[in-house]
């Protein structure tokens, strides 16, 4: 792993509340390596439309916008709009947008071709019409301080979690990748112009946190038994919704 990883919904997110940022650069930040993202939205409430990733922009309208990042799991979907929860939490991920022409929600459907060292990405981004969804989302997010806090716990949980279930005897190979991403960031080229350095610090933090909970549960055959297998998922399942909340909140702008 040369860099940290964030779900295209934070990326999407932290470029909408941008005021005026460029579309091409958006595009670029957002699709990377992906296929050129594509966006189905309603139109009148039952025509759709299909265009290209800056069509969000289109549908949103100008002014000031509101914009949050969801980033729900089987179990958490806390702060999702009922009328998108189930497919944010299938997606794993939701961008959620108010303006004073719509208040939407937008989910990434991902389709991945190609082979495990070749891959390809085809999104397309549904959009749909939702209720207010501020006083939700900020409730579940948290500000960006308690976000620090948390992810500053949620590293000893997860250094007392791999420490207690040995992963460095049983996964050599995830432990060194695990002590790897100390030496990692964020790519910065994916990053909007000026966006606020304790934003990055959360968002590569929780990024880090991330990708210890994937390297550590990568395999569970390498547990001795069921028993372990289950702690170690236990005990980083809620270092995950830590980082994950810590992420919604980095890349969560609201006005009120």
């Amino acid at each position: 792993m040369t860099t940290l990883d964030l779900p295209r919904s934070v990326l999407l997110a932290l470029w909408l509340a941008q005021d005026g940022a460029d579309r091409a650069a958006l595009a670029h930040a957002v699709q990377a390596d992906d296929e050129p993202h594509t966006v189905r939205a309603a139109v009148d409430g039952d025509e759709h439309v299909d265009g290209p990733l800056s069509l969000l922009l289109d549908v949103c309208g100008p002014g000031p916008r509101d914009v949050a990042a969801l980033v729900p799991a089987p179990g958490d979907a806390s702060g999702t709009p009922p009328a998108v929860s189930a497919a944010a939490t299938t997606a794993g991920e939701a961008v959620l947008v108010r303006t004073e022409r719509a208040c939407v929600a937008a989910v990434p459907l991902v389709q991945r071709f190609g082979s495990d060292l070749e891959p390809g990405h085809l999104v397309t981004w549904e959009v749909h019409g939702v209720a207010d969804w501020r006083t939700a989302v900020l409730g579940a997010a948290g500000s960006l301080a308690d976000a620090e806090r948390a992810l500053r716990q949620g590293l000893v949980d997860a250094t007392e979690a791999l420490v207690r279930l040995d992963v460095a005897r049983w996964r050599p190979d995830a432990a060194e990748q695990i002590a790897g991403l100390r030496d990692v960031d964020l790519p910065a080229w994916r990053l909007p112009t000026g966006i606020e350095g304790r934003r990055v610090r959360v968002l590569a933090s929780a990024a880090r946190l991330r990708g210890i909970v994937a390297l550590a549960t990568q395999d569970d055959g390498g547990a001795v038994n069921l028993w372990q297998a289950d702690q170690r998922s236990t005990a980083l399942r809620e270092v995950d919704r830590v980082a994950r909340h810590a992420m919604a909140a980095a890349a969560t702008t609201i006005s009120v």
